[in-house]
């Protein structure tokens, strides 16, 4: 197959595009600059800014599109107009965020979806992000037709190449040892995807002509934060390393967030991390182990050394001043 991937240079992409290479298919990448990444050597580069001249685009056809990168519905309906019915099968990839805040574990894909008091908003941030997704999506559907179209809603993405430094905090910390402050609750619903199980799904979504939405998450409820640091401590933490589970509102009330502690649902959605994934697991989702995937993303923060990201995670010596405070209120 051809497959065109806008974006795909980075993480969520790069192990798409990766994935479409190993099974055989010709890719060309639509993006912004130069990449110096040697994965990236076999495939054909097309530069433009999809916010500017698409007019790379004329008179090229493909037998799917994966748009990864897509944030408000102007991007969706000018990359449409660019392709004009060369573009193949279409593949959207939102996110769990388009959902409205679920009633309950093991929600899905006919879930009602998040909606913004004004459409017509472009500005991304934590409030508008869920809303600008639906809006892309119902832009994409109307563009390609529901039978074109294959809207993947993954939760947060992990794995090798993570740059967003939220996961990478905990693999980083846990592998430092001791002793690690974790604000509870413990059973808190918790889901990832490996960036590379979520890319080999898009591939089988193009391969197959897949269509409507699939919500990529794992594992399948229940599941929680604390499952996933202790799968953490499993994979990389030292002998010795300790997992101190802090009372939720005790940490907050001491001011930490979701920030200092990457991940944390602070309170919000309580089951926003907890969708049943059936529907991608049908359509060709396989996971690997989560303990394989701590392993292989630590192996990478070794080897590629990517620097810690400011915003997220605490200092050391603010986790130590938290611990010895919180062993003092609990008398230990």
């Amino acid at each position: 197959m051809r497959i065109l991937f806008v974006g795909g240079t980075r993480f969520v992409g790069r192990a798409m595009v990766e994935s479409a290479l190993s099974a055989g298919h010709e890719v060309t990448l639509l993006h912004r600059g130069v990449t110096n990444d040697p994965a990236l050597d076999r495939v054909e580069h097309l530069l433009a800014d999809r916010n500017g001249d698409l007019a790379v685009l004329a008179d090229r056809e493909f037998d799917a599109t994966v748009d990864v990168c897509a944030y408000v519905p102007r991007h969706v309906r000018t990359l449409a107009a660019a392709l004009d019915g060369r573009g193949g099968h279409h593949v959207l990839v939102s996110s769990v965020s388009a959902y409205a805040e679920p009633a309950g574990p093991g929600y899905d894909e006919d879930s009602p979806l998040a909606r913004l008091d004004d459409p017509t908003v472009e500005e991304v941030t934590g409030e508008t992000y869920g809303g600008l997704k639906v809006l892309c999506e119902e832009a994409a559907a109307e563009a390609y037709g529901a039978d074109h179209l294959a809207v993947l809603r993954p939760t947060y993405v992990v794995g090798p190449h993570d740059y967003t430094g939220r996961f990478t905090w905990w693999v980083r910390r846990v592998a430092a040892g001791g002793e690690v402050l974790a604000p509870g609750p413990y059973d808190a619903p918790m889901q990832v995807i490996d960036a590379r199980d979520q890319g080999d799904l898009a591939v089988r979504v193009c391969e197959n002509a897949t269509a409507g939405p699939l919500t990529v998450a794992s594992p399948a409820p229940p599941y929680g934060f604390g499952d996933l640091l202790d799968a953490t401590v499993a994979a990389v933490g030292p002998a010795g390393t300790q997992l101190t589970w802090v009372d939720p509102a005790w940490y907050a009330e001491q001011g930490g967030t979701y920030q200092s502690a990457p991940l944390w649902t602070e309170g919000a959605a309580e089951h926003v991390m907890a969708a049943d994934p059936a529907r991608a697991v049908a359509a060709g989702l396989r996971t690997r182990p989560l303990e394989q995937t701590i392993a292989d993303t630590w192996e990478w923060m070794q080897q590629a050394g990517p620097e810690p990201v400011a915003e997220w995670g605490s200092a050391p010596e603010d986790e130590a001043r938290l611990l010895r405070a919180w062993h003092a209120a609990a008398g230990s």
